[in-house]
């Protein structure tokens, strides 16, 4: 039979990598595929190679459209289940569906299904009660052997983290079990925009005055809530007025224009500034009768402007958009990725896409997802290589001028480990770039452990030790803004320095193993933030590494006779209490 489409070479690598897991295992998988790299193609030529049922699920409408539509256009003939599309048919060997009317009829799914598509998988949660899992418990039940896929252009969800667990290029993304088991092909963005198959996108950091998000306390998933952001917005509406002004001015010899609000009461100010005769407003309220009437004038380029808040970041495809503003802050590089993707698809007479930033948001389109929410503005993606394994990290980091790596936030290798034949296991590396000692068997721990990983002991949380130590009279609670070393015969002395002025020292003597190995395990092992570790075998060799060792956030000291002595050390500390030169 003659195929409509011939596939790209990565697309082709995509089906080829799915049916290569599925013949060894079950696993669920995951493909990640950027914004308009064609995944309703792979979709669609899966589908045609299947010989049993199957089903592809998706959160939206017009996702069940478009796939189904792909599908057909290679002269087969597939069902569509969503009440939305007012349809609902199961006699077909391949069936499109939506997520909520298949979670609203699980009794009439009782056929064996032998292979699950998930589009936008990164929607599918850990949670057991959700739609998805309940679409994925009541399949199973007719065939414990069902094969699940998932394609997505974000696998990573902030509050979430990664939506599956190994990678296929030997890496581990999380130790704790996610929806997806493995992720079995993935393309960068970089990649479509090298070779043609993206539009290039012309970055600009905006030339007037920018929101500044940076003042606002992110909540556990990264974000900001609502009333602080509407908040700080109410007091910049003239920052708004001349955002607009700027956009409607560079506007003028292009296209499309989306713009990406912060919150309803934003993107309600910002529709109101722009000509109302070319311009539309798409919320979460926004009906969806009224929004498909809407979607339509966009696409007929009947409104040159779209202003939308949180809805139209996948999902939604207008080839012809040429200019995104974005004006809302996140600290994901892949939602980043998702709204810049919205103008990169291919269109006539369409050179490249203008992208400007208001909301300071800083990223660079081509960094990689870092799997952890931003724990500071002037942060980025930074590279750095495990001790152990060799492996190349990727952890949110700060660099020189020189782009030398200065500081990172990253916990724990992310490498999996290699058999004796080569063969990439399941085994993550167990090197830690940050750790807290077990004080029972002296292994380390990720530092917001509460239970040895080895022996099974409580650790005490450093909150509880330093709120104990604070209300001790013959306590002394330091805040560590930095360590200097010093000798006395064979004994190394470490002095550790106060914020303001104050001074705790403790001393190890280097001519007996004990205390030369105690050192070593307290700052041997942390050299240079724990990605050079040396063994110190004597006080010279110590004295050289001494701008590389790493100072501890707190010293808890006890009241002697005549001295302090010093009982603990906290590093990498993450808790309520104020660390040294930090801010209240």
């Amino acid at each position: 039979m003659s195929l409509p489409f011939t596939l790209r070479p990565y697309q082709q690598e995509a089906v080829d990598a799915t049916l290569a897991h599925f013949r060894k295992k079950n696993d669920p998988a995951v493909i990640v595929l950027p914004t308009g790299a064609g995944k309703s193609l792979v979709i669609a030529e899966l589908a045609r190679l299947a010989r049993k049922k199957i089903m592809v699920l998706t959160h939206v409408k017009e996702l069940v459209e478009q796939n189904h539509a792909k599908y057909e256009s290679y002269g087969l003939t597939g069902g569509i289940f969503s009440a939305g599309l007012s349809r609902k048919e199961q006699q077909h060997q391949v069936t499109f569906a939506s997520v909520q009317s298949v979670n609203a009829s699980l009794d009439k799914f009782s056929d064996e299904y032998s292979l699950l598509i998930v589009d936008e998988c990164h929607r599918v949660s850990d949670n057991d009660e959700s739609q998805y899992n309940k679409i994925f418990s009541q399949l199973k039940q007719h065939n414990p052997s069902l094969k699940i896929l998932g394609l997505t252009a974000t696998p990573y969800r902030l509050g979430i983290g990664w939506i599956y667990q190994f990678h296929y290029r030997g890496y581990a993304r999380s130790e704790n079990l996610k929806p997806f088991k493995r992720c079995i092909y993935e393309l960068p963005l970089s990649y479509m925009i090298r070779n043609h198959y993206l539009t290039e996108p012309v970055m600009e950091d905006a030339t007037i005055a920018q929101y500044d998000f940076s003042v606002l306390q992110q909540n556990s998933f990264g974000g900001y809530s609502e009333q602080d952001l509407n908040q700080l917005l109410s007091k910049h509406q003239r920052v708004t007025r001349s955002i607009i002004e700027q956009v409607v001015e560079r506007s003028e010899q292009r296209k499309g224009v989306m713009i990406f609000a912060a919150t309803v009461d934003h993107a309600k100010e910002i529709f109101g500034y722009l000509p109302a005769e070319s311009a539309a407003l798409i919320t979460g309220d926004t009906p969806l009768v009224e929004r498909d009437r809407l979607i339509k004038q966009f696409k007929n380029r009947d409104i040159k402007f779209l202003v939308n808040v949180s809805v139209l970041t996948t999902g939604f495809d207008a080839p012809h958009v040429d200019l995104i503003a974005i004006l809302r802050p996140t600290q994901s590089v892949s939602l980043y990725q998702q709204i810049v993707g919205r103008g990169l698809r291919l269109a006539p007479d369409k050179k490249d896409c203008l992208v400007i930033d208001y909301a300071g948001n800083s990223f660079n389109l081509h960094h990689p997802e870092v799997g952890e929410k931003r724990p500071a503005p002037d942060t980025e993606p930074v590279q750095v290589f495990c001790p152990s394994c060799g492996f190349a990290n990727i952890f949110w980091g700060k660099t020189d001028a020189e782009g030398k790596v200065t500081e990172h936030y990253g916990r724990r290798c992310q490498g999996l480990l290699e058999d004796d034949s080569g063969q990439m296991q399941t085994e993550q590396c167990d090197y830690r770039f940050r750790f807290k000692d077990c004080p029972h068997c002296n292994a380390e721990n990720d530092i917001a452990a509460r239970k040895c990983h080895q022996c099974h002991e409580a650790i005490i949380d450093p909150d509880d030790q330093l709120k104990d130590a604070l209300k001790l009279k013959n306590a002394m609670v330091l805040r560590c803004s930095g360590l200097s070393l010093s000798t006395k015969e064979s004994k190394l002395l470490v002095t550790y320095h106060g914020e303001e002025g104050e001074e705790l020292k403790e001393s190890f003597d280097f001519s007996k193993p004990a205390a030369k190995k105690r050192f070593n395990q307290i700052f041997g092992r942390r050299v240079a933030n724990s990605q050079a570790p040396q063994l110190l075998e004597s006080i010279e060799q110590a004295l050289a590494y001494e701008s590389l060792l790493t100072a501890p956030d707190f010293v808890i000291a006890r009241q002697q006779k005549h001295f302090w002595s010093v009982k603990e050390r906290i590093f990498d500390y993450q808790g309520r209490y104020r660390k040294a030169n930090q801010l209240a």
